[in-house]
């Protein structure tokens, strides 16, 4: 698990002088509502005058950054609850940072994968962990956390805003990009293809959603999604069948219309070797 997260510190985000250049930003989705970009998964943040709710955490040196841009939203706001909505690093180093003595809430495999990190700090693991549903209110706003069977990690949730019609998938959607799925912390390619396609009928055109990466999204960018998804998966598992190797497929690639999916962290070869092993 250690390796996993700093493979994606570095890869994310590049080296640590270059993601203190990063600059958060936030977009308003309704009262009291934000999505909240900066190094690391994308954040959703309830904030107001009974305190904030913030979904993920990003890295440790971003904390300063996130609570000036929440307190620009509330003067003097104190964090009162974190979710995570998995374990890597890029959501959660920065949770004792940012809100250490809050609530945080994750799903049950998250505290264990992080409890055995011994350089993870004990400010930041999880107060409160579960399995299934659970809701939540702040700030006159209704969330509801939904914990998902196994598909990008063996931990993910995500989160509801049902009356804002608002979703923040975490890593289950990255948007117009490969997507990471952690094959070595319970992943599984079927599941998160499953995962996206339950979501998907959950959502209509309006629904706002909150990637864990890139910019926000609707319904048919969502669509976009799973469609390269099975078809990528289609074209590997047909080279396969005609008893091509992981590293000849490698070679050949994909179609010529996957290749603007690639990016630095989930390459075409890197998202080619992950659905071989599907």
């Amino acid at each position: 698990m250690k390796k996993v997260t700093v493979l994606l510190a570095l890869m994310l985000c590049g080296v640590a002088h270059a993601q203190d250049k990063v600059q958060v930003s936030s977009l308003e989705l309704a009262k009291h509502l934000y999505m909240i970009k900066g190094a690391g998964g994308n954040i959703a943040a309830v904030v107001g005058p009974e305190g904030a709710l913030v979904v993920d955490s990003q890295y440790e040196h971003m904390a300063p950054q996130i609570k000036a841009e929440l307190e620009s939203k509330q003067a003097g706001v104190q964090i009162k609850t974190l979710v995570n909505t998995h374990f890597h690093g890029d959501h959660v180093n920065g949770n004792a940072a940012l809100a250490s003595g809050a609530q945080i809430i994750a799903h049950t495999n998250v505290l264990t994968r992080l409890k055995a990190d011994a350089k993870f700090p004990v400010a930041g693991l999880p107060t409160e962990t579960f399995v299934g549903e659970k809701p939540l209110r702040l700030n006159g706003v209704d969330l509801h956390l939904v914990t998902m069977p196994v598909s990008h990690t063996d931990g993910d949730l995500v989160v509801w805003f049902k009356e804002a019609n608002v979703l923040h998938m975490g890593d289950l959607f990255f948007a117009d990009r490969f997507p990471f799925i952690d094959l070595k912390s319970g992943g599984s390619v079927a599941g998160y293809i499953s995962n996206v396609k339950l979501l998907l009928s959950q959502i209509d055109d309006k629904t706002r959603l909150v990637p864990g990466h890139g910019d926000l999204m609707d319904k048919a960018g969502l669509q976009r999604f799973l469609t390269m998804m099975e078809q990528t998966l289609s074209e590997v598992n047909a080279l396969k069948a005609q008893g091509k190797t992981e590293d000849q497929i490698v070679a050949q690639g994909l179609s010529a219309q996957w290749k603007s999916w690639s990016w630095n962290f989930i390459t075409e070869e890197r998202w080619i070797r992950t659905l071989f092993q599907a």
